[in-house]
């Protein structure tokens, strides 16, 4: 099989980091609800959360089931082992991982994944991190806005630390990645109804959206140009498309987004990416940790909005690595830096926080953001017309992912993302550095330890056939 560096980016892109749905690791024994920097917030979180599953469940006339009661007390105490476990065991049962248990979907199954979305995060990470996460989201978002939060990190942390998740305030919070789930939007339409436009079941827009994808991905299979990850299967008798792939639920998800911006004309929206949105890249530009999706396309990214994201994350990411990374640093300086801190495990002479670059999820979360970013100028750049435009573009993005690849160095997606942009410039040397410092990393596994090993091959290939021109 042909390995190609965009096939690679596109399988990896989006990938879910910590709770994936399916498999969970296991709850930090030292964190403790009681002593979080952001206590109070997290207490009032779990009992909103409870008295909307006891709201959502009066509404469809059913009770809560007691494993749920017995989650949410887990929850109240702060009981992070049993919350683990309660919310592993009822996850295996939900019928979209296979079980047949109704009770694992719907209104009420949504305050149960959120609260134990919360608990993983806050308790694997590290507090003040998982606290700012949130809280640095949070205050960068005008009151009354809508804002699609892709990641765990993106839809949980802000669901838990808003002032109140479930009345909008201070902004309607969504995630993308579950708008293929009519369950998830009559979630959302009990939530945010009166508020904002939600599609309903028998909204003519959201048919239609599933139409225009299946026909445009039955399409793109006569012509050979499916995404890796999309399943398109055309039932030989009936004529019946089927899709299936995580690429192909996320175009779904892209779609039902773009209904509900489309819709909601009076809110400013924002969105933390999970897997990239096509629609989105010509309207979004940096804001903060996020992006901001303008209401109209825009034509260019000014060199003012550039570099005040460039210092806005200079001085953010100081506490957490040290201030050494500039413009001019080198991609061999990064190496040098990843392999002393995360492989030799050297601290000597490192001015940043020991407990940020020891923290997986921390280092992922911050890596995550910094490299959608750096996603967005890539993509300006493939798509400038104009010699002058497309090296800013490309010089921003080099910058962002090295920014990235600083804050995570065994971060399959930025490696991958950095590497595609480079060798794009035909930088095969620096792009197979990147390749195989990330592959020493010890955190680096299957799948990622195989996604790097085969990425290494193909520039060597590529380093190779540039050596013989």
């Amino acid at each position: 099989m042909k390995i190609t560096i965009k096939s690679l980016v596109t399988a990896i892109l989006g990938i879910g980091l910590f709770l994936g749905c399916a498999k969970k690791s296991a709850t930090s024994s030292s964190w403790s609800l009681d002593k979080s920097k952001v206590s109070a917030q997290l207490k009032n979180f779990v009992a909103e959360k409870e008295l909307q599953a006891n709201t959502a469940a009066k509404t469809k006339g059913k009770e809560v089931p007691e494993e749920f009661k017995s989650f949410f007390a887990a929850a109240a105490k702060g009981d992070c082992h049993a919350v683990t476990n309660f919310f592993n065991a009822m996850l295996k049962r939900g019928p979209q991982y296979g079980g047949h248990d109704e009770n694992m979907r719907g209104p009420v199954w949504q305050t149960v994944m959120e609260t134990a979305g919360a608990f993983e995060l806050f308790a694997n990470g590290i507090d003040k991190y998982a606290a700012a996460f949130g809280n640095d989201v949070i205050k960068s978002i005008p009151d009354g806005s809508v804002y699609f939060g892709g990641t765990d990190h993106g839809r949980f942390l802000v669901t838990a630390l808003s002032e109140s998740h479930a009345d909008g305030k201070p902004f309607f919070t969504l995630t993308q990645n579950a708008l293929a789930d009519m369950s998830y939007l009559d979630y959302l339409r009990l939530m945010y109804g009166d508020k904002i436009q939600i599609p309903s079941d028998d909204d003519l827009s959201l048919s239609k959206c599933f139409r225009d994808y299946v026909a445009d991905a039955q399409r793109r299979m006569q012509n050979h140009q499916l995404k890796p990850g999309e399943n398109v299967n055309v039932d030989s008798g009936s004529g019946r498309v089927q899709v299936s792939g995580q690429a192909a639920v996320m175009g779904i998800n892209g779609l039902l987004a773009k209904i509900i911006f489309d819709q909601n004309t009076n809110q400013e929206f924002y969105v933390e990416e999970s897997f990239p949105l096509d629609w989105m890249y010509p309207h979004l530009e940096p804001h903060g940790l996020i992006m901001k999706i303008n209401r109209q396309p825009l034509s260019e990214l000014s060199g003012e909005k550039i570099n005040k994201d460039s210092d806005y994350w200079a001085k953010y990411m100081t506490p957490m690595i040290g201030g050494w990374l500039k413009p001019d640093t080198t991609v061999g300086e990064v190496a040098a830096f990843a392999e002393k801190i995360h492989v030799k495990k050297d601290l000597s002479g490192f001015v940043g926080d020991p407990q940020f670059v020891q923290n997986e999820y921390s280092c992922k979360m911050f890596s995550k953001l910094r490299s959608s970013i750096g996603g967005l100028y890539a993509w300006r750049a493939q798509h400038a017309t104009d010699a002058a435009e497309k090296q800013r573009m490309n010089e921003a993005a080099d910058f962002a992912f090295r920014q990235a690849w600083a804050l995570c160095p065994y971060s399959t997606e930025t490696a991958v993302r950095y590497v595609n942009l480079l060798t794009n410039g035909q930088r095969y040397s620096d792009a197979l550095q990147v390749s195989e410092t990330t592959a020493k990393m010890p955190e680096m596994k299957d799948p990622g330890g195989a996604t790097m090993r085969d990425l290494i091959k193909v520039l060597q290939q590529m380093q190779q056939r540039q050596k013989q021109k």
